[in-house]
């Protein structure tokens, strides 16, 4: 059964067993109220009639006037003696009510202690309601009155009465049921949307939107739900680029190291040939050295990148100078630099900065390589300084330059602008995604400006120490 239809039916059987309930408590109520008034009118008659019956003269016409006072009063009435033997009765209507043949001894002795008072006996189990009474003058040898009727005629009200609940109690459980229904479906129309539209987006259409214009709690579901769909998108979204690009990493390892190999094998098969040169022999050896540096430092780098994806302690903060490094870079590469015909400016003063120094020379060594192999004439510039709290440093070229489609996907993983150039310079293509790691575990960036044809400036920020 749907949860609708356990609404519906719930509230149904609580309204009607409340309806019910009280309908029936009414009417009962009223019964006993419609009784305990006849109880009272009874006796209020019954000292009338003892009035009425008193004043009567004794004569032949007392029988005559005590059977019209009956038929008035709508009261069978019954006279006794001194003893309580029954002496005549006188009926109100065609309905006959047995009368009391002798009074019971206790009867007659409560009359005669309550001073002319009625006594009516409250008998629930007897269908007929009846008072006595002590005659104020014994008349015609009358000591005792009875008047009696039946409890229907004091129950005759209540017919009508119970007619009017019950039609009222129909008409009320109609309404019940049809409010009912309508609550249901009220209350349970939003839960059904949302049952809908989370088995949508279980199935897979994140594009989903569950349309809920209330304020009330649903109305707050119904938003979180919808907040869950859009950032289930996002992350589907994210997840897609993300496996596209695991896809395309591994895709660009297995390039990357498949031709240094098949250039090592090669090599090494020429190796083997007897009648080889050894200027030919030297040739092959070194080219065979320099694939495999070319593997050692692509591993060197995906060891690095690895690392910051797992290592929290990847790098370790220290004040160190960058005189030290712009001096290594100086060592490094101007012999380089003066083969190509390159001019090669490296600051030298001295300037305090807080870091990891192994992995700050790390990126100064990928971003000058990168300057030098990319620029034909010209020269490379490597500038550092101090503003306020921070320290910029800057590699600048006049090279050829990076386009503005590349420079979004420049430091991903494996990413080139011109693939056959850049193997056939040596590179892995994860220079800059080396640089760009190191620089985030220190919770800097890496920044590029670049015109083609005009040369290409990076820069990053270090705290100063």
């Amino acid at each position: 059964m749907k949860i609708r239809s356990k609404l519906a039916w719930t509230f149904i059987l609580l309204l009607i067993f409340g309806i019910t309930s009280i309908s029936s408590y009414s009417i009962l109520f009223i019964r006993d109220y419609l009784l305990e008034e006849g109880r009272a009118e009874m006796e209020r008659d019954t000292r009338w009639l003892a009035v009425t019956a008193a004043n009567l003269s004794d004569d032949e016409n007392f029988e005559d006037r005590l059977l019209k006072t009956a038929r008035t009063s709508g009261y069978q009435l019954a006279v006794y003696d001194s003893t309580g033997k029954l002496i005549d009765s006188y009926q109100s209507s065609d309905t006959t009510i047995t009368p009391t043949q002798k009074l019971d001894a206790g009867i007659i002795e409560s009359l005669k202690a309550r001073d002319n008072l009625p006594l009516l006996p409250r008998n629930s189990d007897s269908e007929v309601l009846k008072s006595y009474i002590m005659l104020p003058d014994s008349t015609a040898g009358t000591v005792f009155l009875q008047a009696a009727q039946f409890k229907d005629q004091i129950y005759e009200p209540i017919k009508t009465i119970r007619w009017i609940i019950y039609y009222g109690m129909f008409i009320s459980i109609g309404l019940v049921v049809i409010v009912s229904i309508w609550i249901a479906r009220y209350v349970t129309k939003p839960i059904t949307q949302i049952k809908d539209a989370a088995q949508d987006i279980a199935d897979g259409d994140v594009d989903r939107e569950i349309d809920i214009n209330r304020s009330d709690e649903f109305g707050t579901l119904a938003t979180s739900l919808n907040q869950m769909a859009s950032k289930l998108r996002a992350d589907t979204e994210q997840i897609k680029q993300f496996a596209e690009k695991q896809r395309q990493f591994f895709a660009d390892i297995t390039h990357e190291i498949r031709n240094p190999l098949h250039t090592i094998s090669g090599a090494l098969d020429m190796l083997e040939l007897d009648e080889l040169s050894e200027e030919k022999k030297d040739k092959y050896i070194t080219t065979a050295k320099k694939q495999t540096e070319r593997i050692s430092h692509l591993f060197k780098d995906l060891k690095i990148l690895q690392r910051y994806d797992s290592d929290e302690y990847f790098v370790e903060r220290q004040e160190f100078d960058l005189a030290d490094i712009a001096r290594h870079m100086e060592d490094w590469y101007s012999d380089k630099a003066k083969d190509k015909g390159l001019e090669l400016n490296i600051d030298q003063h001295s300037c305090k900065a807080v870091g990891d120094p192994g992995k700050i020379e790390q990126v100064m060594d990928n971003l000058i390589s990168n300057a030098l192999k990319y620029t034909n004439e010209g020269s490379v510039d490597v500038t550092y300084r101090a503003e306020d709290a921070e320290v910029t440093v800057a590699v600048e070229d006049t090279g050829i330059g990076i386009s503005d489609e590349h420079l979004d996907r420049l430091f991903d993983r494996f990413y080139r602008t011109d693939k056959a150039r850049s193997r056939d310079k040596g590179g892995t293509g994860l220079g800059l995604a080396v640089v760009k790691s190191i620089l985030k575990g220190h919770g800097s960036d890496i920044h590029v400006e670049s015109e083609v044809g005009e040369g290409t400036r990076f820069w990053f920020t270090l705290p100063k120490g």
